[in-house]
């Protein structure tokens, strides 16, 4: 299974873990997107820091686009494969999912 097909399944079950399973719902709300903003801002600080340098390299045949390292372009963005922004997307996502769940279960009221 490719890098890309590992990150759309991972987007696919973290958008149905808070829609239909755990139903915190955290995607139909303005202060999720706010939040994901400025997580995925850092993302791609770091992910265009260790790609961009080389240190972290993407086998070509796994993800969108080819062995060659772009700023923009070609299947990235700020140097980093598209794929690590879905991926990351399904483990923020999941990662709030689960912390407001637990929350719920606990006997905690909502902020």
């Amino acid at each position: 299974m490719t890098y890309t097909a590992i990150s759309v399944v991972a987007v696919l079950a973290a958008v149905a873990l808070d829609r239909r399973v755990a139903c915190t719902r955290l995607t139909t709300t303005g202060a999720w997107w706010a939040a994901y903003g400025i997580i995925v801002f850092f993302q791609l600080l770091t992910n265009g820091w260790l790609t961009g340098r080389g240190i972290v390299r993407y086998a070509p045949d796994a993800i969108i686009g080819t062995d060659r390292v772009r700023f923009v372009g070609d299947g990235r963005l700020v140097y980093a494969p598209v794929e690590d922004l879905a991926f990351g997307f399904a483990l923020v996502l999941t990662s709030c999912v689960v912390w407001v769940w637990l929350g719920r279960r606990s006997g905690e009221e909502e902020a």
